[in-house]
């Protein structure tokens, strides 16, 4: 799967640097089976489904603590991410809720939607919910851990994660920048050899 990842983003660049997406696609899908998505009249090719999903209260971004959690809202981060990874030729899908049985329904549907990668940040579930961990352990889907604040300069109590040890990598502390840091990421786990 890494090589086959590998293959369709050179031929994505390559693409782009001829600046003629449509004659290498022909000839690409000579040889590979690849998903295509049209995208502002270019052809890109979707290697991935990545899932962001928020937890509670980050519904409130924006308007909740600016000092701690900054003045961008949950859509304007969600777009930006959205935009990471489709410049990097993913799909990105989101869902927030401050619900967690609706966080773990979510992630149990994910395996059913083809999802490469989730990225995850579950706000207050982080130190309080192993049912979400049982939920990421039962698809078995890999996934980055993502705070906005650096947890770890915080409370105690918000210093301790039933999360991060099962995940690829936690991202803590970059603010809205994380998200972006976190598809990057994403992006990388899903390519490197």
């Amino acid at each position: 799967m890494n090589k086959f990842v590998k293959i369709l983003k050179k031929i994505q660049n390559y693409a782009e640097y001829t600046g003629n997406p449509t004659k290498i696609m022909y000839t690409a899908i000579g040889y590979i089976t690849c998903k295509i998505k049209a995208f502002s009249s270019k052809i890109l090719l979707v290697m991935a489904k990545l899932l962001l999903l928020n937890g509670p209260n980050l519904n409130l971004l924006g308007q909740r603590e600016p000092d701690v959690y900054g003045h961008d809202s949950l859509a304007d981060i969600v777009q930006r991410a959205r935009q990471k990874a489709n410049q990097l030729g993913h799909e990105l899908e989101d869902f927030q809720s401050n619900a967690e049985h609706e966080l773990v329904n979510r992630i149990h549907q994910a395996k059913q939607d083809d999802i490469g990668m989730i990225i995850f940040n579950p706000g207050a579930f982080t130190h309080t919910s192993i049912s979400l961990r049982d939920a990421l352990l039962g698809v078995d889907i890999p996934f980055i851990e993502l705070h906005l604040s650096n947890v770890f300069a915080r409370e105690k109590f918000r210093q301790h994660s039933f999360l991060s040890d099962i995940a690829l990598g936690v991202i803590s502390g970059m603010g809205a920048k994380g998200y972006e840091l976190a598809v990057e990421a994403a992006d990388y786990k899903l390519t490197e050899s």
